[in-house]
């Protein structure tokens, strides 16, 4: 096989588009943060929640979970269908749809009368969002210029990294003082101020014209080839990995920590989750290392990371927690910059699909390990959760170094 160094495949596809410091790339990045913004910090909200939802529904942490796992489950399979449909789909409109209809869900969430209800409208709100993350992905990779994509991609995962933040924090402070459903309903709020400010500053396609008359065979062909590609199933992998370790640490630690021996009220748990502003710097600068030393390292590293913050995380020792999530943040948003700034070069063609592709199987780590360790929590508390994410880890990093070998970029 002959093998293709990470420049190569950068340059080969992606030789034109917007370049950093001109005023269309600020306009873009600035607008793809407040998608990312909006997306996540709708998506996230519930997380502090889970031990609020358990008291007031009477259920226990595994279907707690369910207000996240149901909605990034929805989530993934529509984010599929997007990729899948995405060289017919006009980007810019999809994704301004998605923001303002996941706002309004959002707020109808918060007036949900009962736990089935709050549920339904949540796996709707999934169907909503999955509007903006593959086609945002679509449309960096198509109108960044090849040596700013991974910088740009890194500051869309920045925009996730604060929405996810700020959805956490907010809603934990709000819902202590004002119930969960005010918290809800004010993120929701926050969601369209985020799309209007998407809708104003994403520039128009210039590198893309949505493709007509195209049958559904059209449509999953370059599926096909995706799969046989000898990088992308490792790399879909590690969005799995990456995801439901990620989503498994932050579901079930605030259970632990409104535990003794640290009894922390909602504000003190959702305070500590301030760490997510370290996934902005952390995406940021490993997408531009990335684009300097190659993807392959840069995503090894993110995983070592992730895997010494677990490890802070064993003792009963408040500041080793907050060490330990500040590491597993880091190396979380380190690794999704890096590998979703690596889809679009290594599919060449049909990218919108390969993303659909990644991004499915990135929510399906959420849905799947996310619930799976609610099981894990019931059973045997947290050393069980911290075992099966540490296993998640290990495939990860055979994942990683896989990549590293068949991209001849070590």
């Amino acid at each position: 096989m002959t093998q293709l160094s990470d420049t190569a495949l950068d340059d080969a596809p992606l030789s034109r588009g917007l370049a950093r410091g001109t005023p269309g790339f600020r306009r873009a990045n600035i607008a793809l943060f407040a998608a990312g913004f909006a997306t996540f910090s709708s998506l996230y909200s519930v997380q502090p929640l889970l031990p609020l939802f358990s008291a007031e529904f009477g259920v226990g942490p595994a279907q707690s979970s369910l207000s996240l796992s149901l909605t990034t489950a929805v989530l993934a399979v529509t984010l599929f269908v997007a990729g899948l449909l995405s060289d017919a789909l006009d980007r810019r409109r999809v994704m301004t749809a998605s923001l303002f209809i996941s706002a309004a869900l959002s707020i109808a969430a918060a007036c949900a009368p009962g736990w089935i209800g709050f549920l339904l409208v949540r796996a709707v709100e999934g169907i909503a969002l999955g509007g903006v993350p593959a086609l945002a992905m679509a449309w960096l990779s198509e109108e960044i210029r090849a040596g700013d994509l991974g910088a740009a991609m890194g500051l869309y995962i920045g925009g996730s990294a604060f929405g996810g933040m700020s959805g956490r924090v907010l809603a934990g402070v709000i819902a202590d003082g004002a119930g969960w459903r005010v918290a809800i309903g004010a993120v929701g709020g926050l969601g369209f101020v985020a799309a209007i400010v998407f809708f104003y500053l994403l520039p128009v396609s210039r590198h893309f014209t949505p493709r007509r008359g195209l049958t559904l065979r059209d449509h999953a062909a370059p599926l096909g080839r995706h799969l046989r590609n000898a990088y992308l199933p490792w790399l879909f992998l590690c969005g799995f990995v990456l995801m439901g370790a990620f989503v498994s640490v932050y579901n079930y630690i605030g259970y632990r920590l409104a535990q003794p021996p640290f009894d922390l009220s909602q504000s003190a748990i959702s305070a500590i989750f301030v760490v997510y502003l370290l996934g902005i710097v952390a995406s940021a600068v490993f997408g531009r290392l990335a684009d300097r030393l190659g993807r392959a390292p840069m995503l090894m590293a993110a995983l070592v990371l992730m895997c010494a913050g677990l490890a802070c995380m064993w003792p009963d020792a408040i500041a080793s927690i907050v060490i330990g999530i500040a590491l597993v943040t880091v190396g979380f948003f380190a690794g999704h910059s890096v590998a979703s700034s690596w889809v679009g070069p290594l599919a060449r063609d049909g990218r919108g699909q390969a993303a659909g592709l990644y991004l499915l199987a990135y929510y399906l780590g959420s849905s799947v390990i996310g619930s799976l360790g609610g099981l894990f929590w019931q059973h045997l508390g947290w050393p069980g959760v911290a075992g099966m994410v540490a296993g998640l880890l290990a495939l990860g990093l055979l994942a990683a170094l896989r990549l590293a070998r068949v991209s001849g970029k070590h």
